[in-house]
């Protein structure tokens, strides 16, 4: 895993405002690494057979997810959709865990339930995606209209795909937000493709972001391929939601390297679009960035985490794997109508 790119003169730097230590530079590489190995290894058990329904690959994501997750603070929400991976993580969710609710097993979060990652703890912080592209922003304006209201000092996370800014969900929910003034955090993940549809065929204009000033809020774009950017902006609108300003929503440029899921072979985006954007893979520039910044003094430090990762994920598979289906007689245990 740990390697430099020869293929890209894509460097990242660190934000001005942003400040982090050794020991947080190395955390944002292990989150990396291991949303990227993780994705990896759910591929594998997918061609296996062994996972039950759609595998969605954050691929050339990881950056967004990763640094976004870790600029929030202890009590915040974070409501991931199903390209978030990194960000499960990030808050705590073991790739046990995971891996055993991909395979349906019955040690899953659901068990065994329900599938990829629609599961959630909100005593932990974390609300379960909703399949239905948008709804999650009116939830977690919900959210972030419950913390105003008991004066908690939180903020309240999602995300949000190009494709989906065209529903009423999205509208409905920052309009709400805005006009409430809530501690709503909104991730726009532009990666120019809604699943088939390029972001040219829905919308008239370039940049998304743009739509914040006519609800009257804060926007902000950031390069979503540059963990160490997407945290600065996240932190930064964090802080102008605790001090009352927000919603905030920020526009991430990255790019979706797989399909819509891992049956799309993604055959219709085009060469042009697909090479620019595999040339700036996030994990290698974020290696590169590591290596030639002397944070680590080689890459046999960064290789040590990559093994370390290799062995947590070869016993989190054996154990999903290890565990049963799920007995029928519990299939209306914890169903709620």
């Amino acid at each position: 895993m740990a390697k430099q790119s020869t293929s890209s003169t894509y460097d990242i730097t660190v934000p001005a405002t942003l400040e982090l230590d050794r020991t947080d530079y190395l955390e944002l590489y292990y989150y990396m690494a291991l949303n990227r190995k993780l994705d990896e290894r759910l591929g594998h058990l997918y061609r296996q057979g062994k996972v039950v329904g759609g595998l969605y690959s954050s691929l050339g994501q990881e950056a967004c997810s990763i640094g976004s997750a870790y600029a929030l603070g202890e009590g915040d929400y974070l409501a991931p959709m199903i390209r978030n991976l990194g960000s499960l993580l990030v808050r705590g969710v073991h790739p046990r865990d995971v891996m055993a609710q991909y395979c349906a097993r019955a040690i899953g979060p659901t068990r065994g339930k329900d599938l990829n990652l629609h599961f959630g703890w909100v005593e932990r912080g974390l609300i379960a995606p909703i399949s239905v592209v948008g709804a999650l922003v009116p939830v977690m304006a919900g959210v972030a209209l419950e913390i105003k209201m008991r004066n908690k000092k939180t903020v309240a996370l999602t995300y949000i795909g190009d494709g989906a800014m065209s529903t009423t969900d999205f509208h409905e929910g920052m309009n709400l937000a805005a006009v409430h003034n809530l501690p709503l955090i909104l991730i726009v993940e532009n990666n120019g493709w809604a699943y088939s549809t390029p972001t040219s065929r829905q919308a008239n204009i370039e940049d998304l972001v743009v739509r914040a000033e006519c609800y009257g809020m804060y926007g902000e774009m950031v390069d979503g391929n540059n963990v160490l950017a997407v945290c600065d902006t996240v932190r930064r609108a964090r802080k102008l939601c605790l001090d009352g300003g927000g919603p905030v929503m920020i526009e991430a440029k990255t790019f979706r390297r797989k399909g819509h899921a891992e049956h799309d072979d993604a055959g219709y985006v085009p060469e042009t679009d697909r090479t620019p954007w595999e040339q700036k893979d996030p994990l290698d520039a974020y290696t590169n960035f590591l290596v030639t910044h002397g944070v680590v003094g080689s890459n046999e430090e960064l290789k040590k985490i990559d093994r370390k990762i290799s062995q947590l994920l070869e016993e989190s598979v054996e154990e999903a794997l290890a565990a049963p289906f799920p007995d029928p007689s519990i299939a209306q245990e914890d169903v709620y109508a």
